[in-house]
């Protein structure tokens, strides 16, 4: 008896067309309509739409792709799917992120989200490879000095090979500044770390605290440069290792020295000129701010100069802001910045920080906003980082890579459209007689080299 070979059952045929019908439909409550959108995409089966000339295009690999990514809602589904390859982003990154405020409002509309849910309903929900469990979950309390010390190596301790790829030569993992937007990455790095020795008013044989240390660019620069003593602390003993062999190379070991040390155990008897946070207080939790502004305050001697240079994040949209606080707490929890970047680190908001140092006995003097500058930074980190591709996989693997493209685009868009600012402020512990020894004129800190800069004589310092 003959055989006839069995077709693709209309099941099967029929899931497809509805799979493909509903993506079509969900990209354009999304996005808007194809020949207006600021991306191409091309799904799984090789069907196109959009402009050809956009600058970022949208893979999806997956009929359930829009399906896990929006399902939950939270930004830790939509980055788990390019993390493990439900959907590639071929091109400029930052372009979605620039849209995802504007997808949030349209898809928080009630309209809009019962037309999503039945289109989401209808893609398939496990045609995905399996997704082992990535990141380890952090163990003890919250911001204790064990947890905190976890917290900092999971983060910093990939390898100082991997950082050295795309960061500039000094290794500086903060905001550099741009005073004209033509600098170099190595000239953008050098100018900040002057302007905080300026801004400190660093003077020869001065004492300088540099809390969270990292690689020790901030600690050698100014030792070389403006003949202080630095005491530099950390928590990653790979920076560690990297800070004490760069600042013997400099020729400056004597003048510095770098503690695996948590700001809470310095010594009750140590107190400094002058002391330098640049990018800690993120990972320092709200609970623990007053303690960590009257541990700065304790280690400051009286006429001192405090620099806390932070990130911060903006006022709540509008569309978000009656469900603020339930938000707050749900993306807290189901966030790829807490997973997969920054675990235990909060953002707070500039009035809170400030009101706590004023509360400890700081003087506010100076406050700057860099928001512009750090999305210069991770414009060029993303990058260096995409031109090294295969370096960085072979150093450690695609999922890595994924992770730091990732948070460093979302970062530089958040910071160029304002949901997140990077602040510097300079806080003085005055004297009994309310010397703040302080100049009258910010001349020192504006005028030179910069100006030079901004007048055209110089391109760079």
């Amino acid at each position: 008896m003959a055989i006839t070979p069995r077709l693709f059952p209309p099941i099967v045929l029929g899931q497809h067309q509805r799979s493909l019908q509903a993506t079509r439909l969900l990209l354009r409550l999304m996005f808007g309509p194809p020949e207006t959108r600021a991306l191409h995409v091309r799904l799984w089966d090789g069907f196109e739409e959009g402009p050809e000339d956009a600058r970022l295009t949208l893979v999806l690999n997956r009929a359930g792709a829009l399906r896990r990514m929006l399902l939950p809602p939270s930004d830790l589904s939509v980055a788990e799917g390019y993390l493990y390859g439900d959907y590639d982003l071929e091109g400029d990154v930052e372009v979605l992120m620039a849209q995802g405020a504007a997808i949030a409002a349209r898809l928080f509309q009630p309209k809009t989200a019962l037309q999503l849910l039945p289109l989401l309903l209808a893609l398939p929900a496990h045609d995905h490879p399996p997704r082992p469990r990535y990141v380890s979950p952090l163990q003890g309390e919250a911001h204790s000095k064990d947890r905190d010390a976890q917290a900092i190596q999971s983060h910093y301790d990939i390898g100082n090979d991997f950082y050295a790829l795309w960061l500039d030569e000094r290794m500086v993992y903060s905001c550099a500044y741009f005073p004209t937007g033509r600098e170099s990455l190595e000239e953008a790095q050098r100018i900040k770390l002057d302007r905080i020795c300026r801004k400190l008013r660093l003077k020869p044989g001065e004492e300088l605290l540099d809390i969270g240390s990292g690689w020790g660019g901030l600690a050698i620069y100014a030792a070389q440069t403006y003949g202080v003593r630095v005491t530099g602390i950390t928590l990653s003993p790979a920076q560690l290792e990297v800070a004490r062999t760069r600042a013997e190379a400099a020729g400056v070991a004597d003048r510095v020295s770098f503690e695996l040390r948590d700001y809470r155990d310095l010594p009750p008897q140590r107190t400094f000129d002058k002391i330098a946070s640049v990018g800690m207080v993120e990972h320092v939790g709200r609970a623990r701010l007053p303690g960590y502004f009257a541990e700065a305050y304790r280690l400051l001697r009286p006429g001192g100069l405090f620099l806390n240079h932070g990130i911060v994040p903006a006022i709540t949209p509008p569309f978000l802001q009656p469900w603020a606080r339930v938000l707050e707490g749900y993306l807290g929890k189901h966030s790829f910045m807490q997973e997969y970047v920054f675990p235990d680190g909060e953002l707070r908001p500039l009035n809170e920080l400030l009101g706590y140092a004023e509360r400890t006995g700081f003087e506010i003097r100076d406050v700057e906003n860099m928001r512009e500058h750090y999305a210069l930074t991770l414009r060029e980190w993303v990058r260096r980082l995409e031109q090294r591709h295969d370096e960085v996989v072979r150093l450690t693997d695609e999922v890595t890579y994924r992770i730091w493209r990732l948070y460093m685009a979302g970062s530089a868009d958040s910071f160029a459209a304002g949901r997140i600012g990077v602040v510097q402020s300079l806080l003085a512990r005055p004297t009994a007689n309310g010397n703040a020894e302080l100049p009258l004129h910010r001349a020192d800190v504006e005028l030179t080299p910069y100006q030079q800069a901004l007048d055209g004589t110089e391109t760079a310092v």
